[in-house]
This record gives C-alpha cells, sequence and structure tokens, in this order.
C-alpha cells in the first residue's frame, strides 16, 4: 500500500503571536485600573476644610394662592329721623280771642308729655302760662315767703308760680323783679341773692311772714 505524503506545516503562514497577546492584555488591564480609579471616590482621610465651600440654599417656601377677599359687607345707612310734624294752624274766629294757648304748640293727634309742652313754649319764646314753668324734674320748686293772691305787691316785688312734678299747684313766692336793686332806708344798695327769692328781712311792710310748704307727691295709683 502506498503511503500518503505527510504535509508539513508552512512555516510562513501568519499565525497570533503569544508575546503580541501578553502585552495587549496588560494594555487592557491597565486602562481598565486606570479608569476604576478616576471613578473611585477621594479618600475619607481628605479634610473637610480642604473641600470647596458649597452653599446651602434653603428650600424655597411653597407657594400660596392668596385667598380671594370675600366681599365687603355694606351696611345699610340707618333711615333718617322722620322730621316732626309741622304745626298745624288753628282755624280762629277772626272776630274771637286771637291770644295764643296751648293748642297752637301741639298738632291734632298729638299726646305730647309736660316737659316737651314746656319745652316748645320756651322754644317758641313763650314764657308765660305754662311757659313761666320749668320742665317737670329739670329744676326742684323755689321754697321763699307765701304771697297772699289779695295782697297788693309794692314796685320790685313779684309773685312766682310753680307747681310740683305730679302736676299740683304750689303758693305763689315772693322774688324780686329782674333788674330790681333793694335799698335801705337810707337809699344804699343791698346785696340781692342770686335766685331773686326775697327773704324775710326784705319783705314789703304788711306781709304776713310764712314759708310756703311744697306739697307731697300724689300717691301712685
Amino acid at each position: 500500500m502506498a503511503k500518503q505524503p505527510r504535509h508539513e506545516p508552512q512555516k510562513d503562514r501568519w499565525g497570533p503571536s503569544p508575546g503580541f497577546l501578553a502585552i495587549a492584555v496588560a494594555l487592557v488591564g491597565g486602562a481598565l485600573v486606570g479608569a476604576w480609579a478616576s471613578m473611585a471616590p477621594a479618600p475619607a482621610a481628605n479634610d473637610a476644610a480642604s473641600a470647596p465651600a458649597v452653599a446651602v440654599v434653603a428650600p424655597a417656601p411653597p407657594l400660596r394662592l392668596a385667598a380671594a377677599s370675600a366681599p365687603a359687607r355694606v351696611t345699610p345707612a340707618p333711615a333718617p329721623a322722620a322730621a316732626s310734624a309741622p304745626t298745624i294752624p288753628r282755624m280762629r274766629d277772626p272776630n274771637g280771642d286771637q291770644t295764643p294757648d296751648i293748642a297752637d304748640y301741639i298738632n291734632a293727634g298729638e299726646k305730647p308729655t309736660m316737659n316737651e309742652v314746656i319745652d316748645r313754649l320756651h322754644a317758641a319764646g313763650v314764657h308765660t302760662g305754662l311757659g313761666a314753668f320749668n320742665p317737670p324734674g329739670t329744676k326742684p320748686p323755689l321754697v321763699g315767703l307765701a304771697v297772699p293772691e289779695d295782697f297788693q305787691l309794692p314796685p320790685g316785688y313779684v309773685r312766682h308760680y310753680q307747681a310740683t312734678d305730679d302736676g299740683q299747684r304750689i303758693e305763689p313766692i315772693l322774688m324780686f323783679a329782674p333788674g330790681w336793686q333793694a335799698t335801705t332806708a337810707d337809699g344804699r344798695p343791698v346785696a340781692m341773692p342770686a335766685d331773686r327769692v326775697v327773704p324775710p328781712e326784705l319783705a314789703p311792710p304788711g306781709l304776713p311772714i310764712r314759708r310756703i310748704v311744697v306739697p307731697a307727691p300724689v300717691a301712685g295709683p
């Protein structure tokens, strides 16, 4: 049997060299180590002071939407007080008495109190009749010398009429007329009392010296 010829490998055919492979592995390994070292954290031994300062910024407060303001409450203005009714003129008899009386200051259907009546009279300049009195409760009655109705008063003296708050009439008292200056027998002026109430020593001759007594209040029902 004939022998098959053996093929010897050619010496000049290219193939990987073990030396070159070792060098390539070393280069790749070094590159990997360098990359890992660059990404590794800094050693803990470094002093914190050497680290660059980092500004700490406080977190901004959360935004809050402003609540819509409630509509302002509008308080209605109070209704103006009704004006007092004008005085209704009275129909008088042209040929009768034209002297004003209390009905000229009170409207039909009104029921004013005594204070209101006297206030209206005073506001109208009336100071006679009821207008001669002060509104009830505003001034206590004056106490002085009683003057009988039939006693003739000399110049400079007048009767002063009063009434209690519940309407009781008080005896008139003796008073000096406004602007009058009393004098002594020899003509010297005498000190006048501030309220013009005549004291007993300055009473006119012949007047009985007696002080009035204010009636007690009327007992209620």
